[in-house]
């Protein structure tokens, strides 16, 4: 049974970055302060350190309905700080943790808050080898990375075996993808619609492409073999042309929306070479997978060059980080601290 207001879960006053609406299809952001004991219900109350701001957050700064159904809301998909109380033996009052995914953020009170309080089945232990800030410099967006580059790993792709593209690779899963692709040993082709050769380079691309150079307009059912293996980030023709190009056998992981939700092509590239498109969810998959990749992040997949991917912010600059994201002008990760 969840317990959530009893005495002991509850600290007093707490700052938060609040999104209200204010008419039709008219939103407003501030830093607000509120009581822990509006927080909703959930057996762990954590005290946040730091947060990270995804794609999903900036749409649910921005009203979308169709990941927040309810405002006013505190967005904020990852969390990661220290148990405050909790109700559960499972943790104690100064363990530190990680919360991300599940509803967190959507439309359950979110990580852009100096408190979350949250079910225990959400929470994943910080893995030994990473400080709480390394881990929301990756947050979801390094999870979701994870996730695809270990997919391609468990399908068959071996560094030497043909190339991966990565698309949307300055953003934050595919810059992620990019640097642990090329730690792993992988040859990288970076597709990229910004003037980012070196950043992308540095982060160990071996081909860096634009997004004209790769879009052809063809109506071809296949296109030549090129890739190996593929982490999509922005759906819609540059997933089609990347399926096009995948090799016989080859893997397409699908983890965004970002240029487009649409997908219309033939099922040739699927019934001739084999190929193989499989989705990546970061938000209902089992805590079983979210501790195995965390811990791989902090391992196998762990690269030094974390913090040249991420800014730290405050709470107070969100604002304008959140419109940078929607305009599409942001690279890499952006921390939000809260301590």
């Amino acid at each position: 049974m969840i317990l959530s207001r009893k005495k002991g879960l509850n600290v007093g006053k707490y700052r938060c970055f609040e999104v209200r609406e204010q008419g039709k299809n008219v939103f407003s952001r501030s830093v607000e302060w509120k009581d822990t004991q509006e927080l909703p219900p959930g057996e762990v109350l954590v005290r946040v350190h730091y947060s990270s701001l995804n794609y999903k957050d900036a749409l649910s700064a921005s009203g979308n309905r169709g990941v927040t159904r309810r405002y006013p809301h505190t967005p904020g998909i990852d969390a990661a700080g220290v148990v405050e109380d909790s109700s559960v033996p499972a943790f104690q009052p100064g363990d530190q943790v990680i919360v991300s995914g599940y509803d967190l953020g959507m439309n359950h009170s979110g990580g852009f808050s100096e408190y979350v309080r949250v079910p225990a089945e959400w929470v994943v232990r910080l893995p030994a080898g990473f400080t709480l800030e390394q881990t929301m410099m990756l947050g979801t967006a390094g999870f979701t990375a994870g996730r695809c580059v270990e997919m391609l790993l468990l399908q068959g792709c071996v560094p030497g075996n043909g190339d991966i593209l990565v698309t949307g690779a300055t953003g934050g899963v595919g810059s992620i993808s990019v640097v642990i692709l090329a730690r792993l040993g992988f040859a990288v082709t970076a597709l990229t619609g910004k003037n980012e050769s070196t950043f992308l380079r540095d982060l160990g691309a071996h081909v860096v492409l634009s997004r004209g150079e790769f879009l052809r307009s063809s109506k071809k059912m296949l296109l030549p073999e090129k890739w190996a293996g593929v982490i999509d980030t922005l759906g819609g023709q540059y997933l089609e042309t990347a399926i096009k190009e995948t090799r016989y056998e080859g893997v397409v992981t699908s983890c965004g929306n970002a240029a487009s939700g649409d997908l219309a092509f033939s099922v040739y590239p699927f019934i001739i070479r084999g190929v193989r498109l499989i989705g990546i969810d970061s938000a209902r998959c089992s805590l079983e997978i979210r501790e195995r990749v965390w811990c791989r992040l902090a391992t196998d997949f762990k690269f030094s060059q974390l913090e040249e991917l991420a800014s730290v912010i405050s709470l107070e600059q969100l604002d304008g980080a959140i419109g940078s994201m929607l305009a599409g002008s942001l690279r890499g990760r952006v921390v939000i601290r809260l301590i």
